[in-house]
């Protein structure tokens, strides 16, 4: 079957330590695909929010013919 890459940009509670936080990011990717590969792009502390932006393998959609 064939697969594609999307990009996603995606925000994340913080969480009281990094073991929660990576599965709060992993969690959140898997909503659009497999997770690939993935960046903490920015922090807003005041509203505790982390920016995740990522690729995700996704199943291709078929091309109409």
């Amino acid at each position: 079957r064939p697969m594609t890459t999307h990009f996603i940009s995606a925000e994340v509670d913080l969480h009281d330590t990094a073991e929660e936080l990576h599965s709060a990011i992993e969690n959140e990717l898997q909503k659009h695909g497999e997770p690939l590969r993935w960046a903490v792009t920015d922090v807003d502390v005041d509203r505790q929010k982390a920016l995740v932006e990522g690729y995700v393998l996704v199943e291709a959609s078929p091309v109409a013919a």
